[in-house]
Formats: C-alpha cells, sequence, structure tokens
C-alpha cells in the first residue's frame, strides 16, 4: 500500500533540504538521525519547527529532512523553508498564515564574495605610513 508524503525543497545560504512530511507522531528525522543528535543548539531547533507551529500541525506529520551544504543555520533555515513549501501540498489554506509569518520566501542574503587585494570582502590589512 503506498504511504500518502508530501515533498517540499528549501534553500538558504548554500543549503538545500530536500523535505518529506509522512503522517505520524512528529518526529523529525535529520541525515537519518534524530534533530537533537544533528543539531546541538535548541534555537535552531526551534527554527526548524516554526511552519508546524504557525499551522498548529506540530505532532500530526513525521518530518524527514536531507539537508546537503552549508552549516548547522543554512540547513535549519532550508529545512524551515521546506517544510512549509510541503505543508502547501498538505493544505493550501496554509498559506495565508505561512506568508504572514514570512515562511514562504526565500532568503536571499548570500555571503560576498572576497575581493582582490582585500583580507576578506571588505576587510583591509591595517594602514601603514612607512
Amino acid at each position: 500500500m503506498a504511504q500518502v508524503q508530501y515533498i517540499g525543497t528549501g534553500r538558504r545560504k548554500n543549503s538545500v533540504a530536500r523535505v518529506r512530511l509522512v503522517p505520524g507522531t512528529g518526529k523529525i528525522i535529520f541525515n537519518k538521525k534524530e534533530v537533537e543528535a544533528y543539531i546541538p543548539f535548541a534555537d535552531l531547533r526551534e527554527v526548524i519547527k516554526q511552519p508546524l507551529n504557525v499551522t498548529e500541525t506540530l505532532g500530526s506529520y513525521d518530518v524527514h529532512v536531507n539537508a546537503h551544504g552549508g552549516g548547522y543555520a543554512g540547513q535549519a533555515g532550508a529545512a524551515r523553508h521546506g517544510i512549509a513549501r510541503a505543508l502547501l501540498t498538505v493544505d493550501p489554506d496554509f498559506r495565508a498564515p505561512l506568508k504572514a509569518a514570512g515562511l514562504l520566501t526565500r532568503d536571499p542574503r548570500m555571503v560576498e564574495r572576497k575581493k582582490p587585494g582585500l583580507k576578506k570582502a571588505r576587510k583591509a590589512s591595517q594602514f601603514s605610513k612607512r
């Protein structure tokens, strides 16, 4: 028997997260590990749960996230974006609360490139008169 699942893709910085929502008890599996074992920061775990809290579906779906690229913060933001997109396929009526919370917009902020002659994107070496 085919299992019902809802799929969404989220992106943030250099991270890409493929998200599957499966009706269940509310477990979050991140790259085949429990989210507590994969992401060590509690505030980032709350970021991941934001779309579920906004739509009041926190205990009704198991979330399976496959993320790559970037670090903890980027992957958590990508997972949040993917969960929000997957919830839209669950029920199109979720669009209004998700949009109001700003969870459907892909965050465009990226790392600025390094410029030649500088140490980083904008940091120059200390000026010396002699």
